[in-house]
């Protein structure tokens, strides 16, 4: 199977997470802000430019690393090795928005339009697209709650 190298990025408010749907495609489901490495690019460096890509947030810090798993995608002939990470939102962002990411990891025709909101951790995230909650309890745990 192809391999492919991911970072995701739960990203936080106090207690909120922030997640997406595309506004296109809400058959898409709801997702956390991630994409695809670069050709040797640094984990910790591709998961700040995703997370900027994809929200336009300008001030986002490193909080923790979380962990990394192998998550197979046998449909697609993949196994996408995830990089976790805990990012903090350091300034007072909105509630609800709308952002264009510009550079698609998967190749595709861009823009790509994200509407991007906070939920409450933990009992406010919805069910993630394909196992991109699974690292849900290390962040609760990394927050004390």
């Amino acid at each position: 199977m192809d391999r492919k190298y991911k970072v995701y990025a739960y990203i936080t408010h106090h207690n909120r997470l922030l997640v997406f749907d595309h506004a296109h495609f809400p058959d898409a489901g709801t997702q956390v802000p991630g994409g695809t490495l670069e050709p040797g690019e640094d984990p910790n460096a591709g998961v700040m430019r995703e997370a900027r890509e994809e929200t336009g947030l300008p001030s986002l810090r490193m909080g923790a690393y979380l962990g990394e798993v192998d998550h197979a995608l046998p449909e697609l002939g993949q196994v996408h090795h995830r990089h976790y990470y805990h990012l903090i939102c350091g300034a007072e962002p909105p509630e609800r928005w709308r952002h264009d990411e510009m550079d698609p990891s998967d190749g595709g025709p861009a823009p790509i339009t994200f509407e991007l909101y906070w939920v409450l951790l933990p009992e406010g995230v919805p069910d993630l697209i394909v196992g991109l909650g699974q690292m849900l309890p290390r962040l609760c745990e990394e927050l004390g709650i």
